[in-house]
């Protein structure tokens, strides 16, 4: 799974399992810029903040404790490994 967030941080992303085995990923960037002047006596301040949060149900063939992630270039990766499929067992039954 990809996430894409220009300017994102590492720091500011959460991932993790709630207390109902869903994926739960959360994004929080606060911003502040300070420009001051004291020759022409101003004083400009920008502030910004960005919140995202949003739970995800996981099939049951994702192996939770191997989840993983990880932020490059703006891209939240999460990586969730399944678990192997189980073979078929067909046995059959002698009709008499």
């Amino acid at each position: 799974m990809e996430l894409a967030a220009p300017g994102i941080k590492k720091e500011y992303c959460r991932v993790g399992i709630n207390d109902e085995g869903n994926l739960t990923i959360a994004i929080e960037d606060k911003q502040e810029h300070k420009h001051e002047d004291s020759h022409r006596h101003y004083l400009r301040r920008e502030f910004s903040y960005s919140n995202y949060e949003q739970n995800y149900v996981l099939p049951d063939d994702v192996v939770k404790d191997k989840i993983s992630a990880k932020v490059e270039d703006g891209i939240l990766t999460i990586t969730m490994p399944k678990t192997e499929p189980k073979e078929k067992v067909t046995k059959a039954i002698e009709v008499s």
